[in-house]
C-alpha cells in the first residue's frame, strides 16, 4: 500500500475593500485534477460570503456566481495573493 500526502494550504489576508479592512480566508481544494481555492469573507451584516477561484491563463479567476461588487473588484488582488502563497509553499 502506497501512502500519498497532499499538503493542505490555508491562509488569511487582510484586504481593504469598500473602505474597510476585511479578512479573506483561503483554502486550497484539489477536485478531480482541478485545483480550486475556496475563499470566504464576512460582509457588513456579519453574513459569510463564500466563493471559489479557479486557475486560467491569466491567473486565478472568481468562478461565475452572483457576488457583491466590492468582492468582484478585488479579483486581481486575490489572484496575486494566491500566487504569492503558492510560491512561498514551493
Amino acid at each position: 500500500m502506497q501512502i500519498k500526502f497532499i499538503r493542505n494550504i490555508q491562509f488569511t489576508r487582510l484586504i481593504k475593500a469598500e473602505g474597510r479592512l476585511r479578512e479573506f480566508n483561503f483554502r486550497k481544494m484539489n477536485l478531480l485534477n482541478e485545483t480550486l481555492f475556496s475563499v470566504d469573507v464576512v460582509d457588513d451584516r456579519g453574513n459569510r460570503i463564500m466563493f471559489r477561484m479557479g486557475r486560467n491563463d491569466n491567473g486565478w479567476q472568481i468562478q461565475s456566481q452572483p457576488l457583491p461588487t466590492w468582492v468582484v473588484q478585488q479579483e486581481r488582488q486575490l489572484s496575486e495573493l494566491i500566487e504569492e502563497e503558492l510560491m512561498a509553499q514551493s
